[in-house]
């Protein structure tokens, strides 16, 4: 009869547990990798990148884009008010000896 295979993964784990012996465990803490590592800190700083371009894109295209005020017609004088008059030269004298 051949075993199945939780019997096979059973056989396995005991033959690996039997490797371990009270020498191998120590009192000591386990040894601490580093807390924050370069692939983390590249993912949190893409990830607020992409969260702040998110956020622009956002604006910009929920904003109506603002247009220029209106431009007022020129202001033409009306018939009631005088046309201004041109600045009045006095007239030259040339004096001749």
């Amino acid at each position: 009869m051949k075993p199945n295979a939780e019997d096979r993964i059973r056989a396995a784990l005991s033959a690996r547990a039997e490797l371990v012996t009270h020498h191998d465990l120590s009192r000591n803490a386990p040894p601490q990798g580093r807390s924050w590592g370069v692939r983390r800190v590249r993912r949190v700083t893409y990830a607020v990148l992409g969260a702040a371009a998110a956020v622009t894109a956002v604006y910009l295209l929920a904003l109506p884009a603002t247009s220029p005020p209106p431009t007022l017609p020129a202001h033409t004088p009306r018939i009631t008010e005088p046309a201004p008059s041109p600045p009045e030269q006095s007239p030259r004298v040339i004096d001749t000896p």
